[in-house]
């Protein structure tokens, strides 16, 4: 019994091109070090005793380098190509991660946050289209929920190694973990994966494809992006306002913070890819998919309400975990299936500024609102804002029906 499941199990990893694994291994590699960002408000907070308000602007920062880095990327890719602009943004954002440490005041914070992230998130883009130019087109949605799997087998591994660092060494251990990671990972995906122009599974029949429509006229993919928007700034709440929680509600240490973060990870670990293969086998919707998903999210931030009890901790990573699952690997899908052949760096680098704007606005909003209203008005504001996530799924989904057959072809994967 136990072997069959077993084999099942693996069953769902295979057909991936070895370009795939490796850029699966290199994930992983730069995930497991990323260690500054899962304790970087704790860091700014408690080690270099900046107020909540301090603590929110230098987080904005951090997103707004991300959203310029993610417009790069995107634009960059479509023009010299992603694979210069992965070895770029990882090669630089090392060594930015080692000059980090050693700047301590607000304002040079501000500005060295900016520029790290601003080159560091040049890679996601880039990431997402190397998956399109490596991976057949009937395996995108599981190679993206690969690499999903890799990151967070890397954060599973990551906080709790890192909660023991800081305990052990401090805080400035981090950042060399993470720049170290940074560079042994391209260097790895320099030497194993050769630059590919063209993908050879494009569409054989319509070579020139060209962009017919722009990408600000796609109402419906702008709708998404703010759902997607908003599943992002719940998401970012276990790196920016539930450390602080953790300590000050139940004072739990950092490796004990870092715990709960590895669980999230270990699960998506080990049923993330069995979900999206089901989901992909029987043709389930995928955007009623990312509505149940932030569903999930959601419930998480209102099962804080209640807080007499550490173990209601566990049970929010359980649905935030499993909304994760849900809404992640297939909104980075649609959002793929929406771009043209050979557009797909700009349809993807929107899509990662979402985030990065969820970074923005998750770190600042939920500050602001805790030193107003408490951490129980940041829940409920938090529960409150996934269900309008619902909304605005579920009216994606109405107008993807009414699509004319012509622009559906480049939807296919979402019917």
């Amino acid at each position: 019994m136990l072997q069959r499941a077993f084999h099942k199990y693996i069953d769902n990893f295979r057909g991936f091109s070895r370009e795939i694994w490796i850029l699966a291994l290199i994930t992983f590699i730069n995930r497991a070090g990323t260690m500054v960002l899962p304790f970087l408000s704790k860091y700014l907070k408690e080690d270099l005793g900046f107020t909540y308000s301090e603590v929110g602007w230098i987080m904005v920062s951090f997103g707004c380098g991300s959203m310029v880095g993610s417009w790069l990327g995107g634009k960059l890719s479509d023009k010299i190509g992603f694979y210069k602009i992965m070895i770029f943004s990882l090669l630089v954002s090392g060594i930015g991660f080692f000059v980090l440490q050693t700047i301590t005041t607000y304002h040079g914070l501000l500005l060295a946050i900016f520029l790290i992230m601003a080159v560091a998130d040049m890679f996601r883009p880039a990431m997402f289209v190397s998956l399109g130019a490596y991976a057949k087109p009937e395996n995108r949605t599981r190679a993206l929920t690969l690499v999903r799997l890799a990151v967070n087998l890397g954060f599973a591994a990551g906080p709790a190694m890192a909660g023991l660092l800081i305990m052990n060494v401090g805080y400035k251990g981090l950042f060399w973990v993470d720049g170290t990671s940074c560079i042994l990972a391209i260097l790895i995906f320099w030497w194993q994966v050769k630059e590919k122009k063209k993908s050879i599974y494009t569409d054989k029949e319509h070579p020139s494809e060209v962009l017919t429509h722009s990408v600000f006229k796609d109402v419906p993919f702008w709708i998404f992006l703010f759902g997607t928007l908003i599943t992002g700034i719940l998401f970012f709440q276990l790196f920016t306002t539930l450390p602080l929680y953790h300590k000050e509600q139940f004072n739990l240490s950092e490796f004990q913070s870092g715990l709960l973060l590895t669980l999230n990870g270990l699960l998506i670990f080990f049923l993330e890819m069995p979900i999206v293969t089901y989901i992909e086998k029987h043709k389930i919707n995928k955007l009623k998919i990312l509505a149940y998903g932030c569903v999930g999210m959601a419930g998480s931030f209102y099962i804080l309400l209640w807080n007499g009890w550490a173990g209601f901790l566990v049970i929010m990573m359980l649905f935030m975990t499993f909304g994760e699952m849900l809404a992640f690997p297939f909104s980075n899908s649609f959002a793929m299936s929406r771009a043209p052949i050979g557009h797909e760096g700009r349809y993807m680098a929107i899509f990662t500024m979402s985030f990065s704007m969820a970074h923005i606005l998750s770190a600042k909003t939920g500050m602001e609102i805790i030193a107003t209203y408490g951490y129980q008005g940041n829940w409920f504001f938090m529960g409150t804002l996934g269900f309008i996530g619902v909304l605005l799924f579920y009216w994606v989904i109405k107008l993807v029906k009414k699509e004319p057959p012509r622009y559906l072809s480049t939807t296919k994967e979402v019917k």
